[in-house]
């Protein structure tokens, strides 16, 4: 088992997550996982990153959500060509989380790595949430969003999310047990939220 220290951050839509990973990353010199895990899987799969890119947002009803657990890795990968192609993805990607998180120090973004990596005794699980004005600001301004659909896109990739987590790990994308800090960047803005976590990931590490 990997002692190396992994934050994963999972987050609402428009949090500013991604600059804020980015930004705890170079500070504690981690490296940091984002998009660069999609063309990973990628390359593991077979499938295209488009593919598992949407895959990430798409709601379902069920899964045997046990095969992610540390066995599946060894012990699943014969079995994927009678999977569905959704969960060959995240098989995939999954094993991506770990091959990343078993090299060093790292922030990775998304993808259940939370619950894919833990097992790990150095796992801060963190949770960005803010309030639906400044994530709506945020994706207009800074993602490029139409105003006159932007919340309509965030409530439905919000919902992909939760739906996404549900299906592979069982559990409530909110629920405070499954997070180590859950932070609103609504209130503490980037360079807080920052602060924040740098300070939460001191005292975490040290514990």
């Amino acid at each position: 088992m990997s002692g190396n220290k992994i934050i994963t951050i999972s987050r609402e839509f428009g949090t500013g997550a991604r600059l804020i990973g980015l930004r705890i990353a170079t500070e504690l010199g981690f490296d940091y996982y984002d998009r660069a895990l999609i063309q990973l899987a990628a390359d593991k799969s077979g499938l295209s990153p488009d593919f598992i890119e949407k895959n990430e947002t798409t709601s379902r009803n069920s899964f045997l959500y046990n095969i992610a657990t540390t066995a599946y890795v060894s012990s699943t990968i014969n079995l994927q060509y009678t999977m569905p192609v959704n969960d060959k993805a995240f098989i995939a990607q999954s094993e991506v989380i770990k091959e990343v998180a078993a090299k060093g120090n790292c922030v990775i973004l998304g993808r259940c790595a939370d619950y894919v990596l833990s097992d790990y005794p150095k796992l801060m699980r963190v949770f960005l949430y803010g309030d639906r004005k400044d994530r709506l600001k945020r994706i207009i301004e800074d993602y490029g969003y139409d105003p006159q659909t932007a919340e309509e896109e965030m409530n439905k990739i919000d919902k992909g999310r939760a739906g996404y987590i549900k299906y592979y790990t069982g559990s409530v994308w909110t629920d405070h047990r499954t997070h180590d800090i859950m932070l609103n960047t609504s209130r503490c803005g980037i360079e807080g939220s920052v602060k924040v976590l740098l300070n939460f990931a001191e005292a975490f590490f040290k514990g």
